[in-house]
């Protein structure tokens, strides 16, 4: 029998089933106290998507029937934040959680001694949603703090994060514009099932659930995303302007109001002993619980104090993540083998019996270097505890000896590469065996990757696979030698169609012109990464004169100390490096210079802070300085201008009495900069 056509319903009877429909997913999702049985709400959700094709005119973007999923996109779009996703510093046992509130009681005074929100750490996805005027207007990916990836349509699909807010009879309502933060996670019960599936299919087995919370996040198709049961926690706010929230657990309170899931397990606490006693207690049912926790995060809770504390450039002053213990397993070694790295590093890479360690599998574990392997006597053959280190890093904590047999032989790190055959050497004072040949294979195809990869050149279509093509056909041997290749060179190579060859060659000519702060990171200089070419370019003003500063000038630049001066000024003292950079240059790469000061009042002079400052934070006088043209520096030397001595200044005050630098208070600084 045919089934009975749909009468046609009002726009209010249509309102209210969407009501009715938000208000189960509420009672399911956010009070974890359904009413209805699930076949009653899977119901009444047919019967709005029923009533939405047969009248269009009741279509809305948010209604309940949008879970299901959008057409597939062609990309994510950049979403650029002006309220920063930072990181949180992190703190691995108790002694660094109780620094940390020592550092704090110190930056706010007694306003430190203050209670604490604490909240399990998700080992999830961590995500923004946007509302304008109660409706969901974008998701966003954390990215790299600042610009994130637009995966709104994604984050429609999960059910637990509304379309629209609740506008509670009592209490606080939402504002007209607000951003919440949460993250994106799965349950270890629905990630097995998914697996399950997987296999039953033949298809890949995921690894985890972090990781396969982040593939669906991200898929292209949201309605793949749409299939996985993807779950939501909100934690914070990207600002509390125009809240009228006063606490971080009265905002927990107003999100689950507002209509958001927050984590039952979040608990206000009055002293660090509580905090303490909260953290065992989650360690020690964290293996019971439906999803997985890698720690616990702590907050202060008054929110005038964390806006006191304030904000390092990557994380706040005024919470921690306090990690557990790393979880271990036992394992056999099957093989040590030693690795090539771009900077020649020799690693010795222990192969394992595939073995789970915090719901991932492990196979592979570094040894680190000859030292460790030393230390620790890890011999092939042996059964190792194995752990994740900081819950991520696979780890080999030591040898069972008393499991081991016989006498197996000591591993011994080998004397020649074992790519090109070189002499391998250790420098004294260093714990790395390194191959010194520049030229050799391994390190040629590293560096060639590095300078590619999306950080450093961002030369798109130039991976692994065509990278090794280059380096065996004699093509390319430097980074420069890609800015001569040809189209006829690519056609010629295997699996390179002349499109896809004409897309590489755009992709190089584009990476001409870049950043002082991505050429820096490309070059691959040891203990460089983005963060200290981001200092460098801050400092210099054109490549020529990052190559030429001497030892000097690099140790006094704030954020850098000696050691990573001296590898830098040892790999610039290099006449190859130098031919590298020159015929780069020649190549016609260029650089656009770093963002400049706003006036020049402080311009050609050197500040140093040292002790504690009462009306700045460290990071705010600096800016102030930076402002105005001037330089920071994080030693003192006979360049040095001022030194700004704060409360309890240290070795640096006592250098510049020495050499003779000016030395001001922090009322004599305020003077300055106002004046």
């Amino acid at each position: 029998m045919p089934a009975r056509p749909l009468d046609k319903p009002t726009r209010t009877d249509v309102e209210n089933l969407r009501r009715e429909i938000e208000e189960h997913n509420y009672r399911y999702y956010v009070l974890d106290q359904p009413t209805v049985a699930d076949a009653e709400y899977d119901k009444m959700l047919r019967r709005l998507e029923e009533i939405e094709a047969t009248w269009p005119e009741f279509r809305s973007p948010d209604s309940p029937t949008q879970r299901i999923g959008a057409a597939p996109a062609e990309g994510f779009r950049v979403v650029t934040r002006k309220f920063p996703m930072l990181s949180i510093e992190n703190a691995m046992d108790e002694a660094e959680f109780r620094a940390w509130r020592e550092r704090l009681i110190r930056a706010v005074g007694k306003a430190g001694e203050t209670d604490f929100v604490a909240e399990p750490k998700m080992d999830g996805v961590a995500v923004e949603v946007r509302y304008e005027d109660g409706r969901l207007v974008e998701g966003s990916t954390r990215g790299d703090g600042i610009n994130g990836e637009d995966v709104t349509a994604n984050v429609r699909t999960i059910r637990a994060i509304p379309l629209r807010l609740i506008a509670p009879d009592k209490g606080l309502k939402p504002p007209k514009s607000l951003s919440v933060r949460g993250e994106v996670y799965m349950s270890i019960a629905d990630f097995e099932r998914i697996n399950e599936k997987q296999m039953k299919a033949g298809d890949k087995i995921y690894a985890n659930p972090r990781n396969t919370a982040a593939g669906s996040l991200k898929q292209i198709d949201p309605r793949v995303t749409a299939i996985r049961p993807l779950r939501f926690y909100a934690y914070g706010l990207a600002t509390f302007a125009g809240t009228g929230l006063t606490s971080q657990w009265n905002m927990l309170e107003a999100l689950k109001s507002w209509g958001f899931p927050v984590n039952p397990l979040s608990r206000r606490l009055d002293t660090p002993e509580e905090v303490v006693e909260f953290y065992n207690v989650l360690s020690e049912t964290r293996a019971k619980l439906p999803y997985e926790i890698d720690g616990m995060v702590v907050k202060v809770n008054d929110i005038d104090v964390q806006a006191e504390a304030g904000m390092r450039s990557r994380s706040p002053r005024w919470a921690v993540a306090w990690k557990f213990a790393p979880q271990e397993a036992r394992t056999k070694v099957l093989g040590i083998e030693v690795t090539v790295g771009r900077t020649g590093a020799l690693t010795p890479l222990a192969r394992l019996e595939p073995v789970r360690v915090g719901g991932v599998t492990i196979s592979n574990a570094t040894l680190h270097n000859a030292d460790e392997i030393e230390r620790k006597d890890v011999r092939v053959g042996d059964w190792v505890w194995v752990r994740r280190a900081g819950d991520v890093i696979p780890e080999i904590v030591g040898p069972i000896t008393e499991l081991r047999k016989g006498s197996l032989p000591k591993f011994k790190m080998p004397t020649t590469c074992p790519v090109c055959g070189t002499k391998a050497e250790r420098l004294e004072g260093e714990a790395v065996t390194r191959c010194p040949n520049f030229a050799c294979p391994v390190q040629v195809r590293g560096r060639l990757i590095h300078f590619a990869s999306r950080s450093a050149m961002d030369i798109e279509g130039l991976g692994p696979s065509l990278v090794d093509q280059l380096v065996t056909s004699g093509l390319v041997e430097t980074p420069a030698d890609l800015y001569r290749l040809t189209l006829n060179d690519l056609v010629n190579l295997e699996r390179m169609a002349e499109k896809s060859g004409q897309n590489v060659i755009n992709a190089i000519q584009r990476s001409k012109k870049t950043t002082l702060a991505r050429l820096i990171y490309a070059l691959g200089i040891r203990n460089v990464g983005e963060t200290v070419a981001e200092v460098l370019a801050e400092h210099f003003d054109s490549v020529e004169a990052f190559m030429d500063a001497s030892e000097d000038d690099l140790s006094s630049i704030y954020g850098l100390g000696p050691i990573i001066a001296r590898e830098i000024r040892a790999w610039t003292s290099v006449a190859a490096n130098r031919k590298l950079v020159s015929d780069l240059v020649k190549a016609g790469v260029t650089v656009s210079s770093a963002p400049r000061a706003t006036s020049n009042e402080l311009a050609g002079k050197t500040f140093v802070f040292t002790g504690t400052l009462t009306k700045f934070t460290r990071e705010a006088a600096e800016a102030e300085v930076k402002k105005r043209g001037g330089k920071i520096a994080g030693s003192v030397s006979k360049n040095t201008t001022y030194v700004v001595a704060g409360e309890k200044a240290g070795s640096k005050l006592e250098k510049a009495q020495k050499l003779g630098v000016d030395v001001i208070d922090e009322d004599a600084f305020l003077r300055m900069i106002k004046s």
